[in-house]
């Protein structure tokens, strides 16, 4: 039986629940250059091709610099909303990492830059869970490139062969098998459309996820009836 090592976990849509606050961000912005922006578009755009909605504008004939500055007010947007969020972990996920944390390593490898990062975890009580975060500005190509997974395994110390990677998007998966790592996804929401074939499994909850990594951690109990209880 395979067991695992090392950890590597997305981020938002897997720790917390961030993505329709980024969602809702983005459709804001773009609504009065005539862009509604769907949840379907989103995911295809954002979460599968990783191009954003910078190419309609620029498609539109508006300028980069327009882009450029409607980038940074939705970042700030993006920062307000998560600002006054009450609970961003997604439920029963502190459970899953509190099981998981006395019997291997973990590290966090997000496409969010460290300003909308350290909000998000402002009150969650997960990061004491992990060896360390790499957020967007530590590594160099975004997901579905490779880079931060890889240097996600050197952080690491260990071969891709001994960690599995957990995300939500397309890219994300792209991008950890593209390292060497098989990858969990967990259904949320946003991605409950999207077929995800090239994934290690694919899990509908927490309590199921904490199952799936039960089964390759020598000692780790089961924690799934007790999220199931939680959730």
């Amino acid at each position: 039986m395979k067991t695992i090592q090392g950890v590597l976990w997305d981020n938002d849509g897997v720790l917390v629940n961030t993505e329709q606050l980024f969602y809702e961000s983005n459709r804001d912005l773009l609504l009065p250059y005539g862009i509604d922006l769907t949840p379907k578009q989103f995911f295809d755009w954002f979460l599968d091709n990783n191009y954003g909605a910078w190419h309609v504008l620029l498609g539109q004939g508006h300028a980069i610099e327009l882009v450029d500055r409607l980038r940074a007010e939705r970042s700030e947007r993006f920062a307000q909303r998560l600002r006054q969020a009450r609970q961003l972990a997604m439920p029963g996920i502190g459970h899953v990492l509190a099981a998981l944390r006395p019997h291997v390593a973990m590290g966090v490898v997000t496409s969010a830059y460290a300003q909308h990062f350290r909000i998000s975890h402002a009150s969650t009580g997960l990061l004491n869970h992990f060896d360390f975060v790499l957020t967007r500005e530590m590594y160099g190509e975004s997901k579905p490139a490779p880079d931060g997974y890889q240097l996600g395994l050197q952080r690491l110390g260990l071969a891709a062969a001994h960690c599995v990677a957990v995300e939500d998007s397309p890219r994300g998966l792209r991008a950890a098998n593209a390292a060497g790592l098989e990858c969990i996804i967990v259904r949320n929401p946003m991605n409950r459309h999207h077929a995800f074939d090239e994934a290690f499994c694919v899990v509908d909850s927490n309590a199921e996820l904490g199952e799936v990594l039960a089964s390759f951690v020598p000692g780790m109990a089961p924690v799934g009836g007790q999220l199931e209880a939680f959730l």
